[in-house]
Formats: C-alpha cells, structure tokens, sequence
C-alpha cells in the first residue's frame, strides 16, 4: 500500500480511501464489517463516510454501523477516520448547516454513533450558503420558512465556524478539518480567514473528480496546490461510466446510467483502451487520477468485496505519456488551468 501525507499535514494517509455511502443502503452490515477488515489487511488505513450516509433508510445508519464494527475492538486506532457535517439531519430549523451550534451537536451525535471519542478529519459537506439543497428539503419539517435579514449575508460565517472548529480541536473531539463541494474562492477564502486566527485551517477538499467529469482542474485544484490541501476525489469512476460493462449491469450505479451518444462513444473508446493495456477500466480510471499529484488519495466504495480487491490494482498501474495523451483525447477537460483554459 502506498501512503501519502494529508495536505500540509504531517498525517499519512492511503493513497485508497475507502468510502462508505454504500453500508447500509446496499450492503448489509455483516458485508459491510467483512470489507472493512479486509480493507485493513489491505493496508487501507483512510476511511471516509458522513453523518447523513444511510438515507433514505436512516440519516446516521452507516456511522452507527462502522461504530458497531470499532466496538469489537482493536481496529479505532488502525483507521483514519473522517466524517462530515452539515446536512439535514432532523425537522429543527437548527438541525443542518455550519453553525457553531449545529456543528458542536453533530460532532457529539457523531461520535456517538460511532463509538469513538475522535473524529481524526472532520469535513464540511458544502459551503454554509444558509439554503436547504433540494434534495434534502423533504426531511425537515413542515412550515419552516427563512427569512434572510437584506443586511447580512445568509449561512454561518468564519469566523463563528473557525471558533467552534478550534473549540472542537482543542477538547479533542477533532484533530483536522476539511471541506467538501467547495469552490476555489470558498477555499481561499476559509484559510485566509483561519490564517488570521492563528489556525490550521483547511487540509482537505473532498470533490467530483474523474476522466468523464474534469472541472475541478480549472481552480480547485490551483487552489489546493497553492494552499496545500489535499484533494480526495469522490465518484472517481463517474457514477459507474468508467467501471466497464456499462449497459451490461444489473445492479449498483452502472444499473442506473443513462448516456447520451456522445458518452457511449467515449465510454466504448476507453474501454476498447483499456482491453489494449490488459486493465480493468475501473483501475485505469483511479490509475490516472492517482498520477496527479495533488491528489491524495481516489474514494472507493464498494458494494462488495470483489470490488474491494480490484480496486488495489491501480497502485501498480502506471500510464505512459502516449497512453494519457489518448485519454484526453477521449475524455477531454477544460483545457488546463484558468485563466489559461480560456484566455491568454
């Protein structure tokens, strides 16, 4: 196994990190334990999941289910562990979000679920923009409006987040903190403003990112190399486009695609590319993101077991210059880097 310091921290990490969306909703908690040993034996040591995975079963299923998994003893402290925060995650108006409030509430449900008395990389699932991402609306309940004073931007600002942060860092519940679905700018921004403070900040950024989807390339990954804050890729196989048999799967996220002409072209070239390396096109793809090196580490989650060890494979897999140069030639990103992707 291959590891790889955290950011600008001196934390080392898998260059694998298992994801846990799947525990719970599809596979079931005597699977889920069984993949989570065996990622150890692996040497997977990265474990991310989020205190809303589990839904639309139960907010919270797949952290009690990984608690129950720590609770049989010596494994806690074999395991980075990283969850996120700020989701939906009851009908209060206060049950979401980045507030100090919310935040000191769901680091303890956290951990409770859990089983544990520390989260080693706490993330916040998205920018506190002071909305209900549509998706999640239905879960709080019924005649809850906000109003939004014209004089004040909406959604928790740094410095109430960076206080509790530091509160939560400094009682131990916390050692790190990182941020998911993040904009350059929000990145920018949230360490400048820790920076002030005294405070680590940001050391981690959890986004898309994978041959089919590349925008990230243009400022989100400037940004992270700029502030060192490693990138942990989520979907880095597209949403099952790049797992290979698309259009032949029954089950899991291939099952559910539905591309367009231009995708199935893509998806029949790469995959027609991968049968000339002799690879598995699921490891091509995390081959290809693990070559950047900003990123720290691609997220598996697997239903199964069998996609657990195939997914080791593409720590040895090395794409030549003639062999990247085709891959953007099918799975063409945004041109580079801004500004120069679309000007001088």
């Amino acid at each position: 196994m291959q590891y790889a310091e955290l950011g600008r921290t001196g934390l080392r990490v898998s260059r694998l990190c298992l994801g846990t969306m799947n525990f719970g909703p599809r596979t079931d908690e005597a699977e889920s334990h069984a993949i989570m040993d065996r990622a150890l034996e692996l040497g997977i040591n990265f474990f991310d999941t989020a205190d809303r995975y589990g839904v639309p079963t139960a907010s919270g299923q797949t952290e009690s289910i990984i608690g129950r998994w720590f609770a049989q003893g010596e494994r806690r402290e074999r395991v980075v562990l990283a969850t996120k925060v700020y989701g939906v995650m009851g009908k209060g108006v206060n049950d979401r979000g980045n507030s100090a409030y919310h935040l000191r509430r769901a680091c303890r449900a956290s951990l409770d679920r859990l089983q544990t008395d520390h989260i080693d990389l706490y993330q916040m699932h998205h920018v506190d923009l002071g909305w209900i991402p549509p998706h999640q609306r239905d879960y709080l309940g019924e005649g809850i409006e906000f109003y939004d004073p014209p004089h004040l931007r909406p959604g928790a600002q740094w410095t109430e987040i960076w206080q509790a942060m530091e509160q939560l860092v400094m009682s131990g519940q916390i050692s790190y903190v990182g941020s998911s679905n993040f904009a350059a700018w929000n990145i920018v921004e949230a360490n400048e403003k820790a920076a002030a403070r005294g405070f680590l900040g940001l050391v981690s950024e959890q986004s898309t990112y994978s041959l089919a989807r590349r925008h990230v390339e243009l400022e989100v990954i400037p940004a992270c190399r700029a502030y060192g804050v490693g990138l942990i890729c989520y979907s880095p196989l597209g949403g099952g486009m790049l797992a290979g048999g698309v259009g032949e799967a029954d089950e899991g996220r291939r099952a559910e695609l539905r591309l367009s002409d231009r995708q199935r072209e893509q998806v029949a070239a790469y995959e027609g590319l991968c049968r000339d390396l002799g690879e598995e096109p699921a490891n091509v793809a995390l081959a290809w993101l693990l070559h950047n090196p900003v990123v720290t580490a691609p997220i598996i989650g697997p239903r199964t077991m069998e996609q657990l060890e195939g997914a080791v494979r593409a720590l040895e897999i090395e794409l030549p210059d003639d062999v990247l140069r085709r891959l953007d030639e099918i799975f063409p990103g945004p041109g580079g880097e801004a500004p120069m992707a679309y000007a001088w």
